[in-house]
């Protein structure tokens, strides 16, 4: 099945819209082709842009969307509109794909360090490398110590644990709305402190 780029398209915000993917999603897991395309429509957009806010890169982001949606055909079968809407599902699909991005990528990078390090001459200037990643880790912490706890624990549990919103709210013995609201504070205020770094 070929799949249109999913950059700016999209849309899932009404409640009617949640209505319908929900129905929809029912539907492509019964392999109704049209249904996926027009789930597709609904549903690539957020998707794209919470993937685009984890993965940072615009092209990886697109990448990681495409395999979202790819696996949102293939699995939709196991979708249950009991435990769940169905933007939900495919926004913890997307989170969960796009994290693992971030976590392979970091695995990557970590090899090539390692490579170089056993180079005999390395590849760039290792005392200025880690005295750079030193003051960036401490700009972080600075920054995470100026939210609130609630705030500061749900970012940590979501962006450097790998958890998914639904799965910080059941850690922290939250509704799910209460975590979605600290954790779009915090990363508002962690944005605004960092924007101080440059």
């Amino acid at each position: 099945m070929r799949m249109p780029g999913v950059r700016g398209r999209g849309r899932c915000g009404r409640e009617g819209d949640r209505v319908v993917a929900d129905e929809l999603l029912v539907r492509v897991g019964g392999g109704d082709q049209r249904a996926f395309e027009e789930l597709y429509g609904l549903v690539s957009g957020p998707v794209f842009g919470l993937v685009r806010r984890v993965v940072r890169d615009a092209a990886q982001a697109e990448e990681v969307a495409q395999e979202v949606l790819l696996e949102l055909w293939r699995s939709a079968a196991r979708f249950d509109p009991r435990r769940g809407s169905a933007l939900a599902w495919v926004l913890t699909l997307a989170h969960r794909r796009a994290v693992d991005r971030v976590r392979s990528a970091r695995a990557a990078g970590e090899r090539e360090q390692r490579e170089a390090a056993r180079a005999a001459t390395p590849a760039f200037d290792q005392v200025a490398e880690e005295v750079e990643a030193g003051l960036e880790r401490e700009w972080v912490r600075r920054c995470l110590d100026r939210l609130t706890v609630l705030q500061r624990q749900s970012v940590t549990l979501a962006y450097y644990d790998g958890y998914t919103y639904r799965e910080v709210a059941e850690r922290l013995s939250l509704p799910l709305g209460t975590v979605k609201t600290r954790m779009r504070d915090g990363l508002t205020r962690l944005r605004e402190c960092l924007g101080g770094a440059a």
